[in-house]
């Protein structure tokens, strides 16, 4: 069946995450990427292996203003390098100066979540690539726009046929290429990687190595640590009661709008902590500054509301020291690029 290009934008959006159909392969030499310590081997889904020249124009379209109408913005505009791939402000700010719902999740170390965006609708990377194009808060563009901008450009047309074998820009080779560019975006060696899995106990300072012993038995339910690699996350979702309006009700409904599912009410992702002292503010709406305050909201346990989840509980006995110590550990998991 082919694509309904009237269909409504929620649709479109998932159904052209990748075009009418999916590209061919790209026509590079597969390469392997090096994973920094601390990390996991990468997952590299098979109809899209990572070629350089995949990568190459990835990282071009992502940096360049031709996917947001009249080009005024980029994806960097939402991921900063420089802030772990987040952008610093509470939610994100579109074309025109129109403001997002959420805060812009981080991008580092993106190609290990199970299921993309922070209410985890898109299935992979890939899916994910079009939605801000074509959303019209964020780029706002049209999926024939931005391919006739992409196929007109006199520096992506080669880029583009080194990348896939012709020139032709269609939706699905630039979510294709913007995937592949963005599982290189990987930190890990982190202090803590080196003191935990590289056995440099000088890698941690004191403060850091208390915050780490009562993290585990506490934080680590949902942010997990392996014994050979730590993402962070339990790939779950989880409502901490974040986000809450004057009434005391959930602003934003998060998981339960992917899924219509009731106790899924206002619950998010669980985002992996690396690089965490890079990319405040912090949680789905911004709400929170500081890591201090996040540490603070964690240890009151949440805001209490019908679908709290029943893992976040208060933690009693924490002294404002112990609360140093965890944002110290924190700042510990800050990788190199």
């Amino acid at each position: 069946m082919g694509c309904d290009r009237a269909a409504s934008v929620g649709l479109a959006l998932l159904t052209l995450a990748v075009g009418c159909t999916k590209p061919a392969p790209p026509v590079g030499k597969p390469i392997s990427i090096a994973v920094p310590l601390g990390l996991p081997p990468l997952p590299v889904p098979a109809d899209n292996p990572l070629t350089a020249e995949t990568i190459a124009l990835g990282e071009k379209l992502f940096f360049s203003p031709l996917l947001s109408v009249g080009g005024s913005i980029s994806c960097a505009s939402c991921h900063d390098p420089a802030k772990a791939f987040s952008d610093g402000r509470r939610v994100s700010v579109g074309v025109g100066g129109k403001l997002g719902r959420r805060n812009a999740p981080a991008l580092v170390n993106a190609a290990y979540n199970k299921v993309q965006f922070r209410d985890g609708r898109a299935a992979s990377l890939e899916a994910q690539a079009s939605e801000p194009m074509l959303n019209p808060v964020e780029m706002a563009h049209t999926l024939e726009g931005v391919e006739r901008r992409c196929g007109e450009s006199a520096e992506l047309r080669p880029m583009f046929a080194a990348a896939f074998g012709t020139a032709s820009a269609t939706m699905a080779r630039i979510s294709y290429a913007l995937a592949a560019y963005e599982r290189t975006l990987l930190r890990g060696n982190s202090p803590f990687d080196r003191y935990f899995y590289g056995g440099d106990k000088s890698a941690l300072s004191e403060s850091a190595q208390r915050g780490l012993k009562l993290f585990r038995p506490n934080c680590a339910v949902c942010h997990a640590i392996g014994a050979k690699y730590a993402l962070f996350t339990d790939h779950q979702f989880h409502n901490l009661g974040a986000g809450m309006n004057a009434e005391g009700e959930l602003a934003d409904l998060g998981r339960y709008a992917v899924t219509k599912r009731d106790g899924d009410q206002g619950e998010f992702r669980t985002p992996s902590l690396r690089n965490v002292a890079e990319t405040a503010p912090y949680m789905h709406d911004g709400s929170l500054k500081t890591l201090k305050e996040v540490v603070d909201f964690y240890v009151g346990g949440g805001n209490s509301n019908p679908y709290r989840d029943q893992l976040i509980r208060p933690l009693t006995g924490l002294t404002a020291r112990d609360k140093a110590d965890l944002v110290a550990f924190l700042e510990s998991l800050t990788g190199e690029k």
